[in-house]
């Protein structure tokens, strides 16, 4: 039998429980940027990575303001989010020469949404041939490159373009 190891995701699992009682993870100090992986700022909103991925790359663009709700949103803070999606995916297009991506918002736990309060848009990076059957058969998914590699990738090309 073939074993995977991925023991960063223990953080997840063990995080899962005690969910209500953590602050909201996307509520963060520019201090701490480098170490929780977030890629540049724009006005009133953010990039940062996915620590739980569902292919390399795997990102959010966040606004600052903590709002669970695409309604509460003020037209500059959805304008300075969209700026950003924009600006991500002309980085993995150049960058990281992607065949697609995935742009969404999860709205409410029944459409997905793991953290509800705070509403973010997720751009997810998609190659031909990067569904195989490790997510089907085994649910499993195979990140190729570590996250803080593809951190300093997406982190550079971010930088060249401001």
């Amino acid at each position: 039998m073939d074993r995977i190891w991925a023991p960063w995701r223990m953080e997840y699992i063990s995080g899962v429980s005690q969910e209500k009682e953590k602050k909201c993870f996307l509520c963060i100090n520019e201090k701490d940027d480098d170490e929780l992986l977030v890629i540049g700022r724009q006005g009133t909103a953010f990039v940062i990575m996915n620590k739980f991925p569902y292919t390399n790359g795997h990102l959010m663009v966040v606004p600052k303001r903590h709002v669970g709700s695409i309604e509460e949103l003020e037209e500059f803070e959805v304008l300075d989010m969209m700026r950003l999606v924009q600006k991500m995916t002309r980085i993995f297009k150049k960058e990281f020469n992607v065949d697609g991506l995935n742009i969404g918002i999860n709205i409410g736990r029944a459409a997905g949404a793991g953290l509800e309060d705070h509403i973010h848009i997720h751009i997810v990076p998609r190659w031909f041939g990067d569904a195989n059957f490790m997510a089907v058969i085994g649910e499993t998914r195979v990140i190729s490159e570590h996250i803080r590699e593809t951190y300093r990738r997406l982190k550079e090309g971010f930088e060249k373009l401001f």
